[in-house]
């Protein structure tokens, strides 16, 4: 039985949905970080929100751990590379607290339209101070979003309803769904050009930290507003506090900032700055909505192998993982087979898909090749991290696709160069279910892979059949299975032989010394 780790607040029906798909759970928030390295030994799963920061310290003492699962959006708290290391597939909930994310910085920008909080304030003081607090409409005015995935299309969508002139900037909305939400895609000069307020739904990495800082609010209007939902860091408070002070800006609504909690803050006190503390999934349905997400996605994963909204590994339904089960145990066997077979440093790997295969999602099918490939030379390796060992190799990974293939239904190849030749092995789906190897180097050859292998090069002439299996059955080896492939017109043939029981190096040797075996190996699949 799995067993899973909660170690922050999460709704109790986390706990529910575990314990109802048959996993053991341990619900123990609050626990300092030196507690939680001391029991994560004991996990397959860890849940969390943002009080645990998963260290690279506490992954190192997380022997069994498979999944991280954070309820929520941000992973600022999950070192992802050391956890990709290990082989841990660390997943969110993006669209959990989309809506109540999205409806916060809305909100906002009518707070900040309208002054609210400083009216607010104000009156609660006993002032009347009706014209000190003279706003501004919404509509007719331009909302440039920033980010328009889950949040910011949401976002969009309300200021369209609202009767603003939206327009975007992200460099994956296409043409489709920017006309599907009624919105302008613009680069992002122009979206500073044109917009009277400005609502940042990106995460933070490379590209947005510091987006908002002097030289790009240069290019914005004069009195433009800015809120920012999303990521503290991304705004540049020093430059938005000079740009706030001249007046370039006329207010700002800030539920993030570059330190968190913030107790204090240039901004504070802003007249015109209006600051909630990282209020954005702060809904009951929002909190509900994250917990029953991860609580599920986990599950999924530790039952069925199912990956939901990866952030370290290709997604897996569990609408397809059904339909990739066979074909990853295939691509399994090939990477296997291809690892085995190869002695020396491996500088480039290929993969080609052809057929019907092309129509499903290969992502996780070439990470599972691929790791089986390397785990032959390498240790620790896994589908969730095997692309970054790969890479840190420096092994070329290249993929190729044929919706056609000319023998079979579907056909993978993977071929890989080493230090001293070029190997290819082809697969494909008998029945749509039964892994074969159908090719090994261009020679033909039709055969199933099983536990305990021999893989046999040997020259084209009479006699190997009879000495091969006179030399197993004096040593008591049965053969399961015996196939044979070899190229017309060419003197070398090769052989996959399936034993009942493996057999020890002084028979190997013997086996060896068959005049017709050019080289022989074991395999185990």
């Amino acid at each position: 039985m799995a067993k899973v780790l909660i170690s922050d607040k999460l709704d109790p029906l986390a706990v529910e949905i575990f314990e109802s798909k048959g996993i053991e759970v341990d619900f123990k928030p609050g626990l300092s970080p030196e507690e939680q390295i001391a029991i994560i030994g004991n996990y397959d799963g860890l849940a969390i929100r943002s009080a645990t920061t998963v260290t690279a310290e506490m992954i190192d003492a997380a022997k069994n751990l498979k999944v991280v699962g954070r309820a929520g959006i941000g992973v600022d708290n999950v070192d992802i590379p050391k956890a990709t290391e290990k082989g841990i597939v660390v997943m969110n909930t993006p669209f959990g607290n989309s809506i109540t994310t999205a409806e916060h910085a809305i909100a906002m920008m009518f707070a900040l339209a309208r002054q609210i909080p400083q009216a607010n304030a104000s009156t609660h003081a006993g002032k009347w101070e009706k014209k000190k607090f003279m706003g501004v409409e919404l509509y007719n005015k331009t909302l440039g979003v920033i980010g328009c995935g889950n949040i910011g299309g949401i976002a969009a969508s309300r200021g369209v309803g609202l009767k603003m002139n939206v327009i975007a900037y992200d460099p994956y909305l296409t043409e489709e769904r920017a006309a599907d939400l009624g919105v302008e895609k613009v680069e992002l000069d122009d979206l500073f050009a044109r917009a009277d307020f400005i609502t940042i739904h990106v995460p933070k990495n490379e590209h947005t930290a510091n987006l908002i800082r002097k030289d790009t609010i240069a290019k914005m209007k004069d009195g433009v507003r800015i809120i920012n939902c999303a990521r503290g860091g991304i705004v540049n408070e020093a430059d938005l506090k000079e740009a706030l002070e001249s007046g370039k800006v006329a207010g700002a609504a800030l539920d993030v900032f570059e330190k968190e909690p913030a107790t204090e803050n240039p901004l504070f006190g802003h007249e015109n700055v209006i600051c909630t503390p990282h209020l954005g999934a702060s809904t009951t349905e929002a909190q509900v909505n994250v917990a029953l997400q991860v609580a599920e996605q986990m599950a999924d994963y530790l039952n069925t192998g199912a990956v939901t909204n990866a952030l370290n590994m290709a997604s897996i339904s569990a609408e397809d993982a059904p339909k990739l089960k066979p074909y990853l145990k295939l691509a399994e066997q090939l990477g296997s087979f291809a690892g085995q077979i190869s002695n020396t440093a491996i500088h480039k790997i290929e993969i080609e898909y052809e057929g019907t295969i092309t129509d499903i999602n290969t992502d996780p099918i070439t990470s599972t090749l691929i790791a089986n490939l390397l785990k032959e030379q390498m240790d620790s390796v896994n589908m969730v991290n095997a692309m970054q060992i790969a890479e840190s190799r420096g092994i070329e990974i290249k993929q190729s696709y044929n919706d056609v293939s000319k023998n079979w239904r579907s056909m993978i190849n993977v071929i890989v160069t080493t230090d001293d030749r070029t190997r290819n092995v082809t697969g494909t789906l008998f029945t749509g279910k039964e892994p074969r190897i159908v090719n090994i180097e261009g020679v033909p050859i039709e055969a199933a892979l099983s536990e305990n292998m021999l893989f046999i090069r040997n020259n084209d002439k009479p006699g190997l059949i009879g000495a091969v299996g006179s030399l197993l059955g004096e040593n008591a080896i049965n053969i399961a299975d015996f196939r044979l492939g070899r190229k017309p017109g060419k003197d070398e043939a090769i052989c996959l032989i399936a034993l009942d029981t493996p057999l020890d190096d002084a028979l190997l040797d013997k086996l060896k010394a068959i005049p017709q075996v050019n080289s022989i190996k074991r395999l185990s699949f």
